[in-house]
């Protein structure tokens, strides 16, 4: 198959590549992206329940996808534990990311640890120094990357596709799983044995850094633990938005 191109592939194909691959299994989709791409695409993990579940298809499906991670200086112990469970079962190819060295300390030394608790704005700021700047240049040598987004996570995805735009790393974005509900990832990891998170079973169904990141109360929304402190239309990073 023609090696793809990013010229080959704006947001103008972004309708026509969902026509295509909207209806398809999350392999498929993942074996399209691998056979297109090739080592070209990227796959973002943050090694939650929905990241691993994209790994371990990646792994048995199009192991040629390079996968990448966001260490922000600020994750649970528990997530590094399942990194490392990650990296030992999968002979994949990873790379971590972490922020300039420079624009956190300066953060920290003009607002210090905690400003992101102040306004939204100060926390975007925190998770562009943190996540959105280190995304960037991981995605600087690729063509495409895929996620672990699924509609039903929150109320700023309910309209995602499997296929969109990224309009600020001008690249297209792959969302395998994106129509699989709760359920199904945890049927996913069970029946596979996938390694997880032990934060999940602890009432944390959604992982982000520690400080930003609480176990949610029961019949709260599965995001209701990430930033709880700010309303639901507000609550991405800057990777998603």
């Amino acid at each position: 198959m023609k090696e793809a191109t990013r010229a080959e592939y704006t947001a103008a194909d972004v309708d026509a590549l969902n026509e295509q691959l909207g209806g398809k299994s999350a392999e498929e989709i993942i074996r399209w992206a691998g056979e297109t791409f090739g080592p070209d695409i990227k796959a973002a993990s943050s090694f939650g329940a929905e990241d691993v579940v994209v790994l371990d298809l990646i792994a048995k499906t199009a192991p040629e996808i390079r996968i990448f991670t966001l260490d922000t200086g600020r994750l649970h112990d528990e997530t590094y534990k399942v990194m490392e469970s990650v990296r030992t079962k999968y002979e994949l190819s990873m790379q971590t990311m972490f922020p300039n060295t420079e624009a956190v300390e300066l953060l920290v030394a003009e607002k210090g640890y905690y400003s992101f608790l102040d306004s939204v704005e100060n926390r975007k700021e925190c998770c562009g120094i943190r996540k959105v700047e280190p995304l960037k240049r991981a995605l600087s040598d690729a063509k495409a990357w895929m996620t672990g987004l699924r509609r039903d996570q929150s109320v700023t995805r309910t309209d995602t596709p499997a296929i969109e735009w990224d309009e600020g790393n001008g690249l297209l974005k792959v969302n395998p799983i994106i129509e699989w509900t709760n359920d199904d990832v945890w049927a996913y990891i069970k029946e596979n044995n996938v390694p997880y998170n032990e934060l999940h079973d602890k009432g944390f169904p959604s992982i982000g850094c520690a400080p930003c990141t609480r176990a949610i109360k029961e019949g709260e929304d599965i995001r209701a633990g990430r930033w709880w402190w700010e309303n639901p239309e507000f609550k991405e990073c800057g990777l998603h938005d």
